[in-house]
C-alpha cells in the first residue's frame, strides 16, 4: 500500500510547486495589468478569505462527502478557475471583477483541496507502514522544497515569458495533482457523524480554555498577517521599482528556500539537545522583522538576499516546536477539530495582509511600508517573552509524530 502515500506526497509535491510560482506570478499580473497596489492587495484578500473559512468551518462537511472526493473536485476546479484567468486576458478580455471573482473561487476550492489532502495523510501513512515523524518530515521538506524551487521558477518564467503562462502551468499542477489522487490515494474511512455546530463548539472550548495554544494561534495570525504583506504586495512592489525585474522577487524567495532547507537539515540532528523556547524566540527573531527592516534601509539587491537566506535559516526551526507542543497539549481525539480551528486563527489574518499592505503602499509609500510592517513583526516576535505562559513549550517531547502547523513563511 505504499503506493498510496507515494501518491500523495507526489501529489502534494506538484500542487505546492505550482502554488509557490503562483504566489509570485499572480500578485505579479495584478500589479503590472492594473498598476495598483491596492487592486494588488485586493486581489490577495479575496483569495486568502474563503480559503480561511473553509479551514474554520469546511472540516465536518469533508467528513459528510469524503476526503477523497474532496480533493479531486477541488484540484479539478481550481484548474478551470485558474486557467481562466490567462485565458480570458488573452481572449475576449478580463474584467477586474471577473478577475477578483475568479480569484476567491480559486481561494475556496484550494482550500478544500488542501484540508482534504491534510486528513488523507494519516491512512495513507498507516496503510504504507511508514512512521508518522518521517511521513511529517517528508511532507515539510517538500513544503520547503517547492519554495526554494517554486520561486525562482516563477521569476525566471516570468521573464522569458510572461505572469499569464506561469499561472496556466499552476493550473496545469492542479489537473495533474487531482488525477494523482484519483489513481493512487485509498479513500480514507469516514470517521462518525457528529452533529456539525457540536462539533464547532468543542473545539472553540478547548481553544479558549489553553491559553498556550490559544497564545499561539493569535500570535500567527499576527505574523501570517504580516508574512502576506510581504509575499503579496511588498515584495512585488520591490521587485518592480527598486530590483527592476520580477527575477529578482524569484530569487529572493529561492534564497530564503535555501536557507530554510539548510534550516531543516541542522534543526533535524540538533533538535532534541535545543530547548523549544529559546529555538522559537530566536528563530522568530531572524526569521521576522528583518526581512522588513533591510529593503527599508538600502537599495541594494544583495543585502536583501542574504537577510533572506539568514531568515530561512532561522525560521526552519519554528515550525516544528509549534508542531511538537499542539501534538503534546490537544488530545488525539480533539486533533482534528481543534488544528482545524487554530489553523483558521492563524490563517485569518493572510486575507488582510495584502489588503493592508496595499493600501500602505498606496497612501504611505514603499519605504514606509516596510518600517511599519517590520515594525509590528518585531512586536509581535517580542511578546511571549513577557508572558510566563509560553515557557510552558518546554514540556518534554512525546517520541511521536507531528500534525502541521499554520506557517505561511
Amino acid at each position: 500500500m505504499r503506493r498510496g502515500i507515494v501518491g500523495l506526497f507526489v501529489a502534494d509535491a506538484v500542487s505546492m510547486l505550482g502554488s509557490r510560482m503562483s504566489m509570485l506570478a499572480l500578485p505579479w499580473f495584478v500589479l503590472i495589468t492594473s498598476g495598483s497596489a491596492a487592486r494588488t492587495g485586493l486581489v490577495a484578500f479575496v483569495e486568502m478569505l474563503p480559503y480561511v473559512l473553509v479551514m474554520a468551518f469546511g472540516g465536518p462537511l469533508l467528513d459528510r462527502i469524503g476526503a477523497r472526493r474532496v480533493s479531486v473536485l477541488a484540484d479539478l476546479g481550481s484548474a478551470l478557475t485558474v486557467a481562466a484567468i490567462p485565458l480570458l486576458y488573452r481572449g475576449p478580455g478580463l474584467p477586474f471583477e471577473v478577475l477578483v471573482a475568479l480569484v476567491a473561487a480559486t481561494g475556496l476550492l484550494r482550500g478544500f483541496g488542501d484540508s482534504s489532502k491534510r486528513v488523507l495523510l494519516p491512512p495513507a501513512v498507516a496503510a504504507s507502514g511508514m512512521p508518522m515523524a518521517r511521513a511529517t518530515g517528508i511532507q515539510d521538506g517538500i513544503n520547503r522544497l517547492a519554495t526554494l524551487l517554486g520561486g525562482p521558477a516563477a521569476g525566471v518564467l516570468i521573464a522569458v515569458l510572461d505572469a499569464p503562462a506561469v499561472l496556466l502551468l499552476d493550473a496545469a499542477s492542479f489537473a495533474v495533482a487531482a488525477l494523482l489522487i484519483g489513481a493512487f490515494v485509498p479513500t480514507a474511512t469516514a470517521p462518525p457523524r457528529e452533529r456539525y455546530l457540536a462539533a464547532l463548539r468543542a473545539g472553540w472550548r478547548f481553544v479558549r480554555g489553553d491559553r498556550l495554544i490559544l497564545g499561539i494561534a493569535v500570535m500567527l495570525f499576527v505574523t501570517n498577517l504580516l508574512d502576506a504583506a510581504h509575499a503579496s504586495v511588498l515584495a512585488p512592489v520591490w521587485g518592480r521599482d527598486v530590483a527592476g525585474t520580477a527575477a529578482a522577487v524569484g530569487i529572493m524567495w529561492g534564497i530564503f528556500g535555501v536557507g530554510a532547507v539548510t534550516g531543516n537539515a541542522v534543526f533535524a540532528v540538533v533538535a532534541p539537545r535545543l530547548p523549544r523556547y529559546g529555538t522559537f524566540l530566536i528563530g522568530m527573531l531572524i526569521g521576522g522583522a528583518p526581512r522588513f527592516f533591510v529593503p527599508a534601509v538600502t537599495d541594494e539587491v544583495w543585502p536583501v538576499y542574504l537577510v533572506m537566506l539568514l531568515s530561512g535559516f532561522g525560521i526552519a526551526g519554528v515550525n516544528p516546536v509549534l508542531a511538537a507542543v499542539e501534538y503534546e497539549r490537544v488530545p488525539e481525539t480533539m486533533q482534528a477539530r481543534v488544528l482545524g480551528l487554530t489553523l483558521a486563527i492563524a490563517w485569518g489574518g493572510i486575507p488582510l495582509g495584502g489588503l493592508l499592505a496595499g493600501w500602505a503602499v498606496s497612501g504611505l509609500g514603499l519605504t514606509s511600508a516596510w518600517w511599519l510592517f517590520g515594525a509590528l513583526y518585531l512586536a509581535a516576535t517580542v511578546v511571549p517573552l513577557f508572558l510566563p505562559i509560553w515557557r510552558e513549550m518546554d514540556r518534554p517531547t512525546q517520541d511521536q509524530g507531528v500534525p502541521q502547523v499554520a506557517m505561511t513563511t
